[in-house]
C-alpha cells in the first residue's frame, strides 16, 4: 500500500504489527496509554469504543500529521466479554468458558487522521471460534503457560491453543488481532480522502 502519509499503530502488540506487515504497511508503533474499561455488554460496540478511545489518545499527542490506527479485541462467550487475564488463575477460567463450544472475537478498528482533515472511520469485525473439548489437565497446563497472558479471552490462537481449535467462520487475522482483509479496504478509501484533503 503506497502513501506519503506517516502510519501510526496505537497499540505494540507484535502481532498486530505483523499482521499490517504483511499488506506492505510499516507502521510507527506509539502504544495508546489509556486505561480500558468497557462501560457496554455489546462487543461489537466495545471494541469500536475502546479502538476510538486508543487513536484519539494518540493523535492528540502528535503535532504534524499522521495516519493513526487503532484496535481493540475482546472474546465473547456464554454473553459475558473476555478481556486478558489478570493471572494464571483468570486464565484457567476463561479457558473453561470457551473449551467444548463456540465464542466470538471482536476486533474494532479505528482510522484517523492527527490533524482531522478527514472524519474518523471506525468498524468492527467477528469470527466465530469452534474450540474442541478440553480435559482439566490439559487446561491447567494451557493456563499455567505465559501464552494465555497478554491474550483476549485467554489464549493465542496462533500459537500452541491451536491444538484444541475445531474451526473459525470468518476471518482468521482478526482472531490474531487485526481483520487485515477489511482494514486493508477500508484503508485504500480512507488513504485516498487524506490524499485529497
Amino acid at each position: 500500500m503506497k502513501t506519503n502519509i506517516p502510519i501510526i499503530l496505537a497499540s505494540q502488540s507484535p502481532r498486530r504489527r505483523e499482521l499490517l506487515s504483511r499488506i506492505g504497511i510499516d507502521p510507527i508503533i506509539m502504544p495508546s496509554t489509556i486505561t480500558e474499561k468497557i462501560n457496554t455488554k455489546d462487543p461489537a460496540e466495545a471494541v469500536k469504543i475502546l479502538s476510538r478511545q486508543k487513536a484519539e489518545n494518540v493523535a492528540n499527542k502528535l503535532d504534524s500529521r499522521y495516519l493513526v490506527i487503532g484496535a481493540d479485541t475482546v472474546v465473547a462467550a456464554g454473553g459475558k466479554i473476555l478481556g486478558k487475564p489478570k493471572n494464571h488463575e483468570e486464565a484457567a477460567k476463561m479457558i473453561c468458558q470457551i473449551e467444548g463450544g463456540t465464542h466470538h472475537v471482536y476486533t474494532g478498528v479505528t482510522l484517523m487522521m492527527s490533524d482531522g482533515s478527514v472524519p474518523p472511520v471506525t468498524f468492527a469485525d467477528e469470527t466465530a471460534v469452534h474450540v474442541y473439548p478440553m480435559t482439566a489437565d490439559e487446561i491447567a497446563a494451557y493456563a499455567s503457560s505465559e501464552e494465555p497472558m497478554d491474550k483476549a479471552g485467554a489464549y493465542a490462537i496462533q500459537g500452541a491453543f491451536s491444538a484444541y481449535i475445531k474451526g473459525i467462520e470468518g476471518d482468521y487475522a482478526n482472531v490474531v488481532g487485526l481483520p487485515v482483509g477489511a482494514l486493508y479496504q477500508a484503508l485504500k478509501a480512507f488513504i485516498q480522502k487524506a490524499e485529497e484533503a
